[in-house]
């Protein structure tokens, strides 16, 4: 690991104008990004704060180290704004710099992760349940919230391989083409679930996904009378998953529990039959242990 100085980033001009938004985590459509812009005028809101996580988030979904150039690509950030939010990330010890000048993150950034998942009920009830869930159907279960319009993964049962990184605690996929996320806007006062499906961006990620909004209506109001929401190929080839939401004592939904089929495709009366019940039952046993 190499020691950031000023000297290092010197290359970098600080009246860079903003590099354009790019195809990454943060483009014209998300919630970061349009804060960002949104309150650049009040007087109140940190814009280095807000550029400071922006880079965090985009550092964590890049599998390798990126440069200043993509960091500010990736984000829309000007190159010195970035520099400077780098250089901070490195000196607090979050993030650091190899020899090639790019960027990477340091374990420290997990205390962050860390202070939620530690006080989050859900989560921490939810993992023997979906260990004990797990062992019993034989096949990866994982624990997710809604976030605006998409979902996080905050548990999966540790006995099950890993299927896909989308398993993976932290991880974050778009709501409409996640099972979790089905079941969860099926959920949505009506206002709520229309707002979503007229001003959200629906992006194919298989030649299966749904992607048009009355489909995707037409999924959602089945997923709320059947209690369960059935994906097929709708992220990944050769993946199926079934998902059920869970309601705390007092009957509010606040995640959703799946099951995720992988390399054999079974038909949705088939996930019905054989998961729907020991995953409605898992949903309950948490639920109920939700007290307020």
């Amino acid at each position: 690991m190499k020691s950031l100085t000023d000297s290092d980033l010197a290359e970098d001009n600080e009246n860079a104008a903003p590099s354009p938004l790019g195809a990454g985590l943060l483009d014209p459509h998300s919630h970061l990004a349009g804060a960002i812009e949104r309150f650049s005028d009040d007087p109140d809101f940190v814009t280095a704060l807000a550029r400071g996580l922006a880079v965090i988030l985009t550092l964590s979904e890049k599998r390798k180290r990126i440069s200043i150039a993509q960091v500010s690509y990736l984000t829309g950030i000007p190159r010195a704004a970035a520099r400077r939010s780098l250089y901070t990330l490195t000196k607090l010890g979050f993030a650091a710099m190899d020899d090639s000048k790019h960027f990477y993150l340091r374990p420290r950034i997990l205390t962050l992760g860390h202070a939620y998942l530690s006080t989050s009920p859900v989560a921490v009830l939810a993992q023997p349940i979906l260990d004990r869930l797990g062992e019993t159907l034989e096949h990866g279960c994982a624990l997710a919230v809604l976030d605006n319009d998409e979902i996080v993964y905050l548990a999966r049962s540790v006995s099950s391989r890993v299927l896909s990184p989308a398993l993976n605690v932290g991880r974050r996929l778009p709501a409409f083409c996640a099972s979790i996320g089905r079941t969860l806007l099926a959920q949505l006062p009506e206002s709520e679930l229309e707002s979503y499906l007229k001003t959200t961006r629906f992006q194919a990620y298989s030649k299966h996904t749904v992607t048009n909004p009355d489909e995707l209506r037409v999924l959602l109001q089945k997923a709320r009378a059947d209690g369960y929401a059935f994906t097929r190929e709708q992220i990944e080839p050769h993946l199926c998953s079934i998902a059920v939401p869970v309601r705390d004592s007092a009957g509010n939904y606040v995640a959703g529990l799946n099951i995720i089929i992988h390399g054999n495709l079974i038909t949705e009366q088939e996930a019905s039959e054989r998961y729907f019940e020991p995953l409605h039952q898992a949903a309950r046993v948490l639920g109920n242990s939700l007290i307020l």
